[in-house]
């Protein structure tokens, strides 16, 4: 079974293992996968692969992404930098639930070093469960942020 939705990855070297399970579950889930740090690289920086995944979600805006460094800060901070992206970092369910209902957070962000691969993969099917809230007071906030 293939999903509609399309997904982004990318981490730097503190991230990479966890990324590597995260792409396991999508890709075994039926979801399309761009793994944009397919190779691990020793000392390498997470703004590149935060470029690399925003770039390509804001040609594909019905994208989403996962990105993935040590604590998951620098990758939000970095993703963050781009028109459209609205990035991250879920420490819980609950997080992943209200950032996507009421922020459309369209970047899941991992601390490596922080979660077990176990949580993240609650946390990510949270986020890819909840739904973007049509409320007109999440739409407004969500417009002031894209302008």
């Amino acid at each position: 079974m293939t999903h509609k939705i399309h997904f982004f990855l990318g981490a730097d070297h503190a991230g990479f293992a966890l990324k590597q399970q995260i792409l396991d579950t999508l890709t075994q889930e039926g979801y399309r996968v761009k793994d944009f740090s397919p190779i691990y690289k020793e000392g390498d920086d997470y703004p590149s692969a935060a470029k690399r995944v925003a770039k390509a979600m804001q040609k594909d805006p019905q994208a989403l992404g996962v990105l993935v460094c040590g604590t998951g800060h620098g990758m939000e901070m970095a993703a963050n930098r781009f028109k459209h992206i609205r990035a991250f970092v879920a420490r819980t369910e609950e997080d992943a639930k209200l950032a996507r209902e009421h922020n459309h957070a369209n970047v899941l962000v991992f601390g490596g070093w922080v979660t077990k691969p176990p949580a993240a993969k609650k946390i990510l099917h949270t986020w890819i469960k909840a739904k973007p809230s049509s409320a007109a007071r999440h739409k407004r906030r969500i417009h002031a942020l894209d302008t």
